[in-house]
């Protein structure tokens, strides 16, 4: 728990600074992890809220607020062509929990409901790749069912892996 405060404290001192900065550095960050209380994998994605409306804006021409059904709607439909989990060549369900917006980050809550992920299963993470070449996504997930934690990086170049 105190690892995850800390990561998280730590993406919102580089999220502040780098929006200080003239916000040269484009960085996601999720944490996926299975959740033995509910049964669930549990997803969590950060971005920085102006990549994302930048990148909405660009899409569809015309801003949205992320606080409203229709500005969730839209996010939704780019995070379910740009971050997909897929298990024996099949995509898994990813159900959407809700979104978090702030000035500065933008938090979405999915889930894959009843399962932890099997082994062998793929991720593709091009979230914001496609529109700022320079976006890197982070991703933490969590040790289970005998398998260690482990840190994957996401690159335009590099959009797919194979999680541990």
């Amino acid at each position: 728990m105190m690892l995850r405060w800390f990561r998280n404290a730590a993406l919102a001192a580089a999220v502040l600074s780098g929006t200080a900065t003239a916000h040269n550095y484009h960085m996601g960050l999720a944490d996926i992890g299975y959740n033995a209380d509910t049964g669930n994998t549990e997803i969590v994605h950060t971005y920085t809220a102006h990549d994302v409306e930048a990148l909405l804006a660009n899409l569809y021409g015309r801003q949205f607020d992320l606080g409203l059904d229709e500005g969730q709607d839209a996010l939704r439909r780019y995070l379910d062509k740009r971050f997909v989990l897929a298990a024996e060549g099949r995509r898994l369900p990813l159900q959407w929990v809700g979104v978090k917006a702030s000035a500065d980050t933008i938090t979405v809550y999915q889930q894959v409901d009843g399962a932890a992920l099997p082994a062998g299963t793929v991720l593709k993470n091009g979230v914001l790749t496609d529109f700022l070449p320079g976006q890197i996504n982070t991703v933490n997930v969590g040790g289970s069912a005998g398998r260690a934690a482990a840190t994957l990086t996401f690159t335009a170049a590099k959009e797919e892996q194979r999680l541990p």
